[in-house]
């Protein structure tokens, strides 16, 4: 009888080897490698992108900050002033002008922004007490030469170029209001008139620059024009006025405006 008998090591061995080609075991290292590599790329830009994202938002956010709060840090000046409504000088007083006014002075008070930097002069004028004259904002903008009126009563805006033998420039005005807070100078004016005519409307006021597009945006805009410039049209003739009593000088200015 032969005896037939098998390698117990030999048997294992195989067993163990086609176990490994059925059951999945551990991953090669080697071949793990490219997809994880491609995971962290993916990281990386999605992780730049978001801070793209937040750069750009503080950017514009710093710029918006700017805007609306550090430029409100300029300095507003409350002032009034005392005038003769005739064509005359007053000599300065100094004693407080409220107390010494004769009864023929009137007073006009109103709100004052100056923008060194943007060399802008923005003025309210309130509603007046004893006058007929329209309560306004004011802009004149010294880098566009022009200046704009809204008229709060009309809510109309008028623009016209810059009359700089008027308006003082506006490192001079602010110097000029500094010296009025501080009593140095305690103005008693006089009145100067001028006179303006609507000419046209306007329909693109974002082209006039920011502040006064901030100002006319969303109002009826129209183009002046002074009154003696304009030929043909007679001193007399019956127009439909409105006036506005305001200082950006030594002396108070009362611009009429009026529509054909």
């Amino acid at each position: 009888m032969v005896k037939v008998s098998f390698n117990s090591s030999l048997g294992q061995k195989d067993v163990k080897k086609d176990s490994e080609t059925l059951i999945p075991g551990d991953k090669d290292p080697e071949v793990a490698l490219p997809v994880r590599h491609r995971q962290s790329k993916a990281w990386c830009c999605c992780m730049c992108l978001g801070l793209a994202l937040m750069l750009s938002g503080v950017v514009v956010g710093g710029a918006c900050m700017y805007k609306y709060y550090i430029q409100e840090q300029d300095p507003v000046f409350v002032c009034g002033v005392g005038y003769r409504e005739e064509d005359m000088m007053i000599p300065e007083e100094e004693d407080d002008m409220r107390a010494d006014l004769p009864s023929s002075f009137k007073m006009i008070q109103e709100s004052i922004r100056v923008l060194q930097d943007e060399e802008v002069a923005l003025i309210n004028v309130p509603v007046p007490e004893f006058e007929d004259s329209d309560p306004a904002d004011i802009v004149h903008d010294f880098n566009r030469r022009l200046t704009a009126y809204l008229d709060l009563f009309l809510n109309k805006c008028y623009v016209i170029p810059l009359n700089t033998s008027i308006v003082m420039p506006p490192k001079d005005f602010l110097e000029l209001l500094v010296n009025i807070k501080a009593g140095t100078y305690l103005p008693q004016s006089y009145l100067v008139h001028e006179e303006m005519v609507v000419t046209e409307r306007l329909e693109h006021v974002e082209q006039l620059g920011y502040f006064i597009n901030s100002l006319c945006r969303g109002k009826d805009t129209y183009k002046l024009e002074r009154r003696d410039r304009i030929l043909g049209m007679q001193k007399r003739e019956a127009l439909n006025c409105h006036k506005i009593r305001h200082f950006e000088n030594k002396f108070v200015v009362e611009t009429l405006i009026c529509e054909p």
